[in-house]
């Protein structure tokens, strides 16, 4: 658990994606299902980018993402970690209802152990350009827009693909902060607004 003597950081933790997918698998390797408290245990509740990684990751993954409810459960988590990192809080809080939702071992370790070559091969795109869009204070519109995204993800399961899309966009935003690579944090703000136009006309 974290303390009060220092604020939650946006980039602090692991710096590229492999190292974060390997401290999550390390998660509740003793029991026999996965809690969230247990995989943000693992990462750290200190850092935002991954958390952004592990909702977007969750959300766009096969096995899991695909599971009705689990885009709104990834959007209550980035609405909560998002809208406390605007208002400078010193520590990330999440309620212990939302903490205990758990995922099989067996569908969890399925789901790591897929995203790991994937992971390697993002790692070898990321380096620190654009600083300015992925170092702090760049990290306050990173998370408006993510806050935006989460508001957004429930009606988004009402339409096709617009899940992926937000999903997508959280990795980038993720990604950007962990590496301070602005050009992923440029991506993502373009996905973003893609995707929350298609849920306006899908709705309309």
């Amino acid at each position: 658990m974290t303390d009060d003597t220092q604020q939650a950081s946006p980039q602090a933790g692991p710096r590229n994606l492999t190292t974060l997918i390997a401290q999550v698998q390390q998660a509740g390797r003793r029991r026999e299902d996965v809690s969230l408290e247990a995989i943000l245990d693992a990462v750290g509740r200190r850092s935002f980018a991954p958390f952004l990684l592990i909702a977007g990751l969750v959300t766009l993954a096969p096995l899991l993402g695909d599971i009705p409810g689990v885009p709104s459960l990834m959007a209550s988590l980035v609405v909560l970690v998002a809208a406390q990192l605007l208002l400078g809080r010193r520590h990330i809080w999440l309620p212990r209802g939302l903490l205990r939702r758990r995922v099989s071992r067996e569908r969890f370790v399925r789901v790591t152990d897929w995203m790991v070559r994937p992971a390697r091969w993002v790692d070898r795109l990321l380096r620190a350009r654009l600083v300015w869009l992925a170092r702090p204070p760049a990290h306050l519109p990173v998370a408006l827009t993510c806050l935006l995204i989460g508001l957004a993800m429930p009606p988004m399961e009402l339409v096709p693909f617009t899940a992926n899309g937000a999903g997508l966009a959280l990795t980038l935003f993720g990604l950007a902060l962990l590496a301070e690579d602005g050009l992923m944090a440029m991506l993502a703000y373009l996905l973003t607004g893609g995707t929350l136009t298609m849920v306006v006309i899908g709705l309309a």
